[in-house]
């Protein structure tokens, strides 16, 4: 496989971001959203995808933080896709089940090229320190619209919103590992289409 790298940037008046990853790292990360949780969410992408992230962001957040979140999800999606070029030769499902303590979430995915979000997360509490909780759908729902996958997420038991929510992001970061990876046995693209 070639070079899988991409990098995007995104310039509205609600927010500046530049973003780029590389799909063959070692989960190396810089990443600076000017929000620290999402920060801390975003390295585990990074680190259990081992996709080396690079982000430098900022926004209206004087307003909230929706905008950032968005457009970051936006950013990740595009760059996701643009690196994946055809997919020929990748595994292009993965999946993952993912423990923190009382926390456990699965994560299956399919880089379909058709974009579709299923969620099913409660968190016990509206906000995580003082984050939205209601972010990270958007924040998934912007990965999948840009990138073109199919994702489903459930946390299947928790009680704490940060095991929740980093269990999911640990399991997002597993499954996108296992689904671009090089498949010996696949030298075409992984679809009787003929395209993803």
């Amino acid at each position: 496989m070639s070079q899988r790298q991409a990098s995007v940037e995104r310039t509205t008046k609600e927010t500046t971001i530049r973003l780029s990853l590389n799909l063959d790292g070692s989960g190396k990360s810089e990443i600076n959203s000017s929000i620290p949780f999402l920060d801390h969410m975003l390295e585990q992408i990074s680190r259990h995808g081992l996709i080396d992230l690079s982000l430098q962001a900022s926004g209206d957040r004087e307003i909230d933080d929706h905008h950032t979140v968005e457009d970051i999800g936006i950013c990740l999606g595009e760059a996701l896709h643009d690196a994946l070029a055809d997919k020929a030769g990748i595994v292009r499902y993965g999946h993952a089940y993912v423990p923190l303590d009382e926390a456990l979430s699965r994560v299956v995915l399919d880089l379909s090229g058709r974009p579709g979000l299923r969620f099913d997360v409660a968190f016990p509490r509206h906000t995580v320190g003082d984050f939205d909780t209601d972010l990270f759908r958007e924040f998934f729902q912007a990965v999948v619209n840009h990138g073109r996958i199919t994702l489903h997420v459930d946390c299947i038991r928790g009680e704490n919103n940060h095991h929740i929510i980093e269990t999911v992001f640990k399991a997002f970061g597993r499954a996108l590992r296992m689904a671009v990876a090089a498949d010996p046995r696949q030298s075409g693209i992984p679809s009787t289409k003929g395209a993803l």
